[in-house]
């Protein structure tokens, strides 16, 4: 059921990873989230792999975040061992990654866009990370890459003020990085590949790492 649940294509040097949870607005169970982990760390480890992209099945929701009924039965922190694990997995991917936000990218779903070099949405996606509310804390991956990409006050603004940001809004702060109409998404993110699939992957990770901040 869980390889059903995480989607992945692969078109020569690159791969499309799918939520594949619409009617749960793609919600992320223990059991996906370690399947996640498991698609990022053969990624890391296949030579001929250049870029990757991250969306959600259906036109409601790129990620609901972790399930919540779940976690009403098994509480579990987004700090935990595995949500920082699959964090740290995606951060370290030598390879361009790009998440093509279709919808809602609510709580959890941050670590995920979060952790794409690239971040591309639709007109009508929302942002939201409500862990103050749910009285959970967010993942150390998470809040650090949230503070470099937009700073401590629109930081602040979501994680303790609880703001549902929207589209506009998150291109403006710099959440994500291009707005994109729905039936241009695709071609949007592949059109952002294209250099990346042509490049030597010592280079391409080198330039990854520069990117990030880090030594070439």
């Amino acid at each position: 059921m869980t390889s059903d649940r995480i989607v992945c294509e692969r078109h020569q040097g690159m791969l499309k990873v799918t939520l594949n949870r619409p009617e749960k607005a793609n919600a992320l169970s223990r059991d996906m989230l370690v399947r996640l982990h498991e698609v990022f760390t053969a990624a890391a480890e296949d030579a001929d792999l250049r870029a990757m992209t991250i969306t959600g099945a259906g036109e409601r929701a790129f990620c609901g975040g972790a399930d919540l009924a779940e976690l009403s039965k098994q509480p579990d922190d987004p700090k935990a061992a595995i949500w920082d694990e699959v964090a740290r997995a995606l951060e370290q991917l030598p390879i361009l990654t790009v998440a093509m936000i279709n919808g809602a990218c609510i709580g959890g779903a941050l670590t995920l866009a979060l952790g794409c070099d690239i971040r591309i949405a639709v007109p009508q996606a929302t942002f939201a990370y409500p862990v103050l509310r749910n009285g959970l804390l967010p993942g150390a991956v998470d809040s650090a890459r949230l503070r470099a990409l937009i700073g401590p006050g629109q930081t602040s603004l979501i994680l303790l003020a609880g703001a549902r940001i929207e589209a506009e809004a998150a291109l403006a702060c710099g959440l994500i990085d291009r707005l994109v109409y729905p039936d241009k998404l695709a071609a949007s993110a592949a059109s952002l590949c294209a250099v990346a699939l042509e490049a030597e992957r010592g280079h391409l990770a080198a330039m990854k790492a520069l990117c990030r901040g880090g030594a070439a």
